[in-house]
C-alpha cells in the first residue's frame, strides 16, 4: 500500500526517535543500515523528513538525526503525506483512475472499511506512541537472528 520509500520513512523516523529519546544522534550509515535501506535512498528520505519538520538535524562532529523529545507529537500520517502524498489512502485498490462509491471498483466497497480504519489509526497513532511500544518490548522493528528460533 505504502512506496518502499515511505516503508523506510516510518522505520528511519522509528529509529530516530527510540534514540532520542536516549539522547542520541544519528547518523545516515548507522540509520540506513538499521532500517535495511541504502544509504542514498535513506539520505534523500531523511533529508524530506528533515524539510518537514517531522526530524531534526545538526551538523557538525557532535551533529545527526534527532526528534526532540519535548516535540509535538507525529503522526504517522504525517510521514506518509510527507513521502507519499495525501493520495495514497484514497486511490483505488485496483488502480483504477475512475472508482468512488458512485461507480464502485469490483472490490470498492469491501476495501472501503479497511481504508477507514487505517485512515484512522494513520492520524491517531504517533511516533511516540510507537517509540514506547518498541521500547517496551510489545513489538518490533528488527528482530535479531537468535530472537527467530522461537
Amino acid at each position: 500500500m505504502f512506496s518502499k520509500a515511505c516503508e523506510y520513512a516510518i522505520r528511519a523516523a522509528l529509529y530516530i526517535s527510540i534514540k532520542s529519546v536516549e539522547g542520541s544522534k544519528l547518523g545516515i550509515k548507522e540509520i540506513a543500515k538499521e532500517i535495511d535501506s541504502p544509504e542514498p535512498f535513506t539520505a534523500k528520505i531523511l533529508q524530506t523528513l528533515s524539510r518537514e519538520k517531522i526530524i531534526s538535524s545538526i551538523k557538525g562532529p557532535n551533529g545527526g538525526f534527532y526528534i526532540d523529545p519535548k516535540a509535538k507529537p507525529v503522526s504517522l500520517n504525517a510521514i506518509v503525506i510527507a513521502i507519499d502524498g495525501d493520495d495514497v489512502l484514497h486511490t483505488c485498490a485496483l488502480g483504477l483512475k475512475v472508482c468512488s462509491d458512485a461507480f464502485p471498483c469490483p472490490i470498492h466497497n469491501d476495501v472501503k472499511k479497511y481504508k477507514e480504519r487505517l485512515k484512522k489509526v494513520m492520524k491517531e497513532k504517533t511516533l511516540q506512541d510507537l517509540t514506547k511500544e518498541l521500547s517496551s518490548g510489545k513489538t518490533f522493528l528488527k528482530i535479531d537472528k537468535k530472537k527467530r528460533k522461537r
